[in-house]
C-alpha cells in the first residue's frame, strides 16, 4: 500500500504553464514511477463514439435543433426589427410604431421559448445518454477479467463511471446546442451584414484573425491541462478509497500525518492543474471583450462617416453594432464550449478506454453447461505465468477423487493461490490442463463452472445490507427458512438471534460491525446455502480465536462432508485430516501425501510440522 508515498517525498515544486501542460504524474498502478504522458487520444474518434449513442434519438435531436434553428433566426430578427425601427419611426416618424411594438415582443417570447424547449429536450437526450453509457461501462467492468483490476486502483476505476461521465453529461446538457447555435448565427449574422453593408463587413472581419491566434494558442494549452486535471483527480480518488479501506492499518503503525501529507500532494496537483487550465481559459472571454470593442469602435466612426456622406442609414449602424457583438459571442461562445468540448473528450477518453478494454476471454463455441459435477479435479502438468513474468506454476500433476479433500501448503509465493484461480478459470494455464469429471475446464462455460463451486476466504467479503441478504447471495432463490438452515449448520445462528434485528440486522460496508470470527461464519453459511460440489477454502481459520475456531471448523467439517474440498491453510488442525497434502514450493510439487506419508519421509512437510509443534 504504501511504496506510493515514496515518490511524494521530493519537494513539490509549481509548474510553469508549459510544465502543468506536459506533466504527467500517474497514480499508484504505476508501481510508484513516473511515467512518460501517452499519445494524445484521437479526439474525432473518441466524438463519432459519443455520436453512437446520440443517433438513438434521432427524432429527438432533430425536434431539437429544429428549435435551435429557430431561435437563432429569431435572435438575428431582433436586431434588425431594432435597426429598421429607428430609420422608419424615430428619423423618418412612420406610423405603425405600436404594431411593430407588438411584433417586436412576440420574436423575444418566440426566441425565449425555443430556447426553454431546446433546453429542456437537450438536458433529456443528455441524461438518458449518460444513462445508458454508466449502465454499459457497469456491466462492462464486470465482464472483465481479473487481472485487470489486479493492476488499477479502484478509485480510480470509480473515478470514470461517475466523475468522468459527469463532465459528459455536462458537456451534453449545454455544448451540443451551444455550438450548434454558434455556428448557426454565425453563418446568420454574417449574410445579413454583407447584405446590408460589404464594407464595414470586411471591416468588422479584421479582428478574426486576431481572435483565431488567440483561441488556437489558448486551446492549445487547455486541453492538455484538462487531461491532466482529469488523471490528477482519478489519482486522488484511488488514493482516497486505498487509505479509507486501510484504516486501520494506517492508525496502527500511526502513519496519519504521512498518509495525510501524501493526500495534500495530490490534492495539490490538482489544484495547480486546475488552476492553469481555468486561468488559460479565462482569458477567453477576456479576449473576446477587448476585441469586441474594438469592433464596435471602428464600425461607429466608419460608420459614422458612411452616414455622413449618406452611404447608409443611422439604423444600419446601430443593426452592425449589434450584429458585431452577435459575431464575436458566438466565436466566444464556440470557445468556451471548446474548453467544455475538451473536459468531456477528456472524460470520454477514458470511459471509451475501459469499454474498449477486452473482456473476459470468451468461452470457446463447443463450451458446455454442467448439469451436475460430481467433483473428480485433475491438474495434469499444468504450467502458468503471469503475464511478462517467469513461470508461476511448473508441471503442476495430482488426481482428486469426488469428495476427497486436498491441502496446499507450502511458502509465501509458492503458488497455492495462483492455483485455485486457476481452477476457477479466473486465469487459463499455460500449459498442461485441468479437468473436471474428465472433461477439460476450458471446455466448460466458466460462469457453469463456477455455479459449481463456493469459496470460504481469509477475509470474508460481507455486502452492506442485512445478515439474510448476505447469506442470501450463495443462492438467490432460497427461502428465509432455508436461510436459517444454513446458519445454523455454519454455527452462526446462535449470534445472529441474539442481535437487535436478528437476521434483518443491517450490515455496514464489508461488514464491519461483527467480529472477523462472525463474517466468518456468515461466509461458511453462504456456502453451504450455494450447496456446491467443489468448495475452497484459503486460510479460512487464521486470525481466529481459538474458541471461534472450534465453531468454524465444525461447521467446516459439515460444509466439507461430501464435497471435493481445495484447503490453503498453515494450521495442522486444518490440514492433517486431509486425505491428500500436496507441498508446493516455486510453484513446483515438492512432496505429496497424507499427514502421516509426509511425516515419516521427514523432508519439507515434516519440518514444518515440528517448527509448529515447537512453536
Amino acid at each position: 500500500m504504501y511504496p506510493v508515498l515514496n515518490k511524494w517525498k521530493e519537494p513539490f515544486q509549481y509548474p510553469r504553464p508549459e510544465q502543468a501542460a506536459q506533466s504527467n504524474i500517474e497514480g499508484p498502478d504505476t508501481g510508484g514511477k513516473a511515467k512518460r504522458k501517452p499519445r494524445p487520444k484521437n479526439t474525432v474518434r473518441t466524438l463519432k463514439q459519443m455520436w453512437s449513442y446520440l443517433t438513438v434519438y434521432k427524432g429527438r435531436l432533430a425536434a431539437v435543433m429544429i428549435m435551435v434553428l429557430l431561435s437563432s433566426a429569431f435572435s438575428l430578427l431582433g436586431p434588425y426589427l431594432a435597426g429598421t425601427a429607428i430609420d422608419h419611426f424615430i428619423m423618418n416618424r412612420d406610423s405603425g410604431f405600436i404594431t411593430f411594438l407588438i411584433g417586436m415582443a412576440v420574436v423575444y417570447i418566440l426566441h425565449s421559448i425555443t430556447m426553454w424547449l431546446q433546453s429542456i429536450w437537450m438536458i433529456t437526450i443528455s441524461q438518458q445518454t449518460v444513462y445508458r453509457m454508466r449502465v454499459q461501462l457497469f456491466e462492462h467492468l464486470h465482464r472483465l477479467p481479473i487481472p485487470y483490476f489486479s493492476k488499477r486502483q479502484h478509485g480510480e476505476l470509480m473515478s470514470r463511471v461517475t466523475n468522468d461521465i459527469d463532465n459528459v453529461s455536462s458537456s451534453l446538457n449545454s455544448s451540443v446546442i451551444q455550438v450548434f447555435s454558434s455556428v448557426l448565427l454565425l453563418i446568420g449574422t454574417v449574410s445579413v451584414m454583407l447584405s446590408l453593408s460589404p464594407m464595414l463587413t470586411l471591416l468588422t472581419f479584421l479582428i478574426v484573425p486576431l481572435m483565431v491566434l488567440g483561441m488556437k494558442w489558448i486551446t492549445k494549452q487547455t486541453g492538455r491541462l484538462f487531461k491532466e486535471q482529469q488523471r490528477n483527480l482519478g489519482d486522488l480518488n484511488g488514493y482516497i478509497e486505498e487509505t479509507l479501506s486501510g484504516q486501520r492499518i494506517v492508525k496502527a503503525f500511526s502513519q496519519e500525518q504521512t498518509v495525510v501529507a501524501a493526500f495534500k500532494q495530490r490534492n495539490e496537483r490538482i489544484r495547480v492543474s486546475g488552476f492553469w487550465a481555468q486561468t488559460i481559459s479565462g482569458f477567453i472571454p477576456k479576449l473576446m471583450n477587448a476585441l469586441n470593442n474594438l469592433s464596435f469602435a471602428i464600425i461607429a466612426g466608419i460608420g459614422a462617416i458612411f452616414v455622413l456622406n449618406g452611404a447608409i442609414t443611422v439604423g444600419v449602424i446601430v443593426i452592425f453594432a449589434e450584429y458585431s457583438r452577435q459575431f464575436t459571442r458566438p466565436l466566444n461562445d464556440l470557445a468556451n464550449q471548446w474548453n467544455t468540448l475538451l473536459s468531456a473528450v477528456a472524460g470520454a477518453e477514458r470511459v471509451f478506454d475501459v469499454l474498449g478494454e477486452d473482456e473476459e476471454r470468451k468461452d470457446e463455441g463447443a463450451a458446455i453447461e454442467l448439469a451436475e459435477v460430481k467433483g473428480a479435479v485433475a491438474f495434469e502438468e499444468v504450467t502458468f505465468a503471469y503475464e511478462g513474468r517467469t513461470a508461476t506454476i511448473s508441471d503442476v500433476s495430482f488426481v482428486m477423487k469426488p469428495g476427497e479433500t486436498i491441502a496446499l501448503v507450502g511458502p509465501t509465493g509458492a503458488g497455492k493461490t495462483t492455483l485455485i484461480q486457476l481452477l476457477c478459470r479466473f486465469y487459463d494455464a499455460s500449459g498442461g490442463r485441468i479437468t473436471i469429471d474428465g472433461r477439460d475446464s476450458r471446455t466448460i462455460k466458466r460462469e457453469s463452472l463456477r455455479s459449481h463451486m463456493a469459496f470460504v476466504l481469509q477475509d470474508p467479503f460481507l455486502f452492506e445490507g442485512t445478515i439474510r441478504e448476505n447469506i442470501r447471495y450463495g443462492k438467490l432463490d432460497a427461502t428465509d427458512v432455508e436461510v436459517e438452515q444454513a446458519a445454523k449448520l455454519a454455527n452462526a445462528h446462535s449470534f445472529i438471534v441474539k442481535l437487535r434485528d436478528g437476521y434483518d440486522a443491517v450490515l455496514k460496508p464489508d461488514g464491519s460491525g461483527i467480529s472477523q470470527g462472525q463474517k466468518q461464519l456468515l461466509a461458511i453459511a453462504r456456502a453451504i446455502l450455494a450447496n456446491p460440489s467443489i468448495l475452497v477454502l484459503d486460510e479460512a481459520t487464521s486470525s481466529i480465536d481459538t474458541v471461534t475456531e472450534i465453531k468454524i471448523q465444525e461447521a467446516l467439517q459439515r460444509l466439507m462432508q461430501g464435497r471435493t474440498s481445495f484447503v490453503i491453510a498453515h494450521r495442522l488442525n486444518t490440514i492433517q485430516q486431509a486425505d491428500q497434502i500436496v507441498v508446493l514450493e516455486n510453484g513446483t510439487i515438492i512432496e505429496k501425501g497424507s499427514h502421516i506419508q509426509l511425516l515419516e519421509r521427514k523432508g519439507f512437510y515434516s519440518t514444518l510440522v515440528s517448527r509448529q509443534l515447537e512453536a
